[in-house]
């Protein structure tokens, strides 16, 4: 279909979409999506571009920018979290990508699998140079979902790093992880993934199938980043941390059940993260260009969007897939 985009406001810049992540929560949405209240559904929100238009008071952004936009285009700009630079967590709850409400007219946010979108200048970012800009486009979400807890959390030079999994968020987390200095170690449930994980840089690979390797790594880890997105038994995983460590469990949003003495004995702490907020997000993606870090991604015609779903569907890809937008 063809879409309409709303004509500028006096903040707004006119991006066109190059290229577009395809997230699971993509997946999710197309799946459940019913077409009731009559508004399409237009999934995307991990997608890089460049300026073509800028509304009349915009001064960061110029015709011909290479730009990236995240899953948050808009906040309230005044709560105590936008205050702090968290407009992730805005207490009026951030306007979406896709799918959210727009701020000023109230229609349905259209996201970025289309060749053009229009958003707010405070919510773009400039794409560092030498990024490359498919790789670049699931920085956005995954990259950033996990940067935020890596950082809250201290990780540095030294620090004990496990990641679970080794999916989209996990082999970002990996990334970040080892270029942050972190000794780190993967959590999979596949012998078949320990070549992979080192190549992205893991130092070392835990089979979680495997009782006497996940008993000999026990009170190991000073952060667990867990990227498994169904429900699990988080026990295995909270007897890794060491004395005052932490689980931040990002890929699994749902209900959790806890036993209070596997957190009481070493004291040890569960926590989650999501998204990310602007000077966060500007953060990670020049801590990427200095290390030289993108997404590992299989690069698809945005015809072949349906493909893409399907064998995200099956866990088919290693390890994001990203829409070539230039076929619209």
């Amino acid at each position: 279909m063809t879409l309409e985009r709303r004509e500028l406001r006096p903040d707004d810049i006119a991006v066109q979409v190059n290229y577009c992540g395809v997230c699971h929560t993509d997946l999710h949405a197309v799946r459940a999506h019913t077409g009731r209240g009559g508004a399409p559904l237009v999934p995307g929100h991990e997608f890089t571009g460049v300026v073509t238009d800028t509304g009349t008071d915009v001064t960061a952004f110029a015709v011909g920018d290479p730009v990236a936009v995240g899953n948050i285009v808009d906040s309230c700009g005044v709560c105590g979290m936008c205050a702090a630079g968290q407009e992730n967590f805005c207490r009026e709850f951030p306007t979406l990508t896709y799918g959210g409400t727009d701020r000023h007219d109230g229609t349905t946010t259209l996201g970025g699998y289309a060749r053009e979108y229009v958003v707010r200048d405070r919510f773009a970012y400039r794409l560092p140079t030498g990024l490359d800009a498919a790789g670049a486009a699931p920085l956005l979400c995954a990259g950033i979902t996990v940067w935020e807890p890596l950082r809250a959390l201290g990780v540095t030079s030294g620090t004990r790093v496990a990641v679970i999994g080794l999916g989209g968020l996990g082999h970002l987390a990996v990334k970040l992880a080892v270029a942050l200095g972190a000794d780190t170690t993967v959590v999979t449930r596949s012998a078949g993934k320990a070549d992979d994980a080192r190549r992205l840089g893991a130092h070392d690979v835990l089979v979680s199938t495997e009782s006497q390797q996940m008993d000999g790594a026990r009170d190991r880890f000073d952060v667990v980043i867990d990227t498994v997105s169904v429900a699990h038994d988080l026990e295995p995983y909270l007897r890794l941390l060491a004395m005052d460590g932490t689980l931040s469990q990002v890929g699994y949003l749902g209900p959790l059940t806890v036993q209070a003495t596997d957190l009481l004995i070493g004291r040890k702490k569960l926590s989650s993260a999501g998204s990310g907020g602007r000077p966060a997000t500007a953060a990670m993606l020049d801590f990427c260009a200095e290390h030289g870090l993108t997404a590992d991604i299989e690069l698809l015609p945005s015809g072949r969007v349906n493909e893409a779903f399907d064998r995200l569907q099956r866990n088919d890809v290693r390890y994001r897939f990203v829409l070539d937008l230039s076929d619209l």
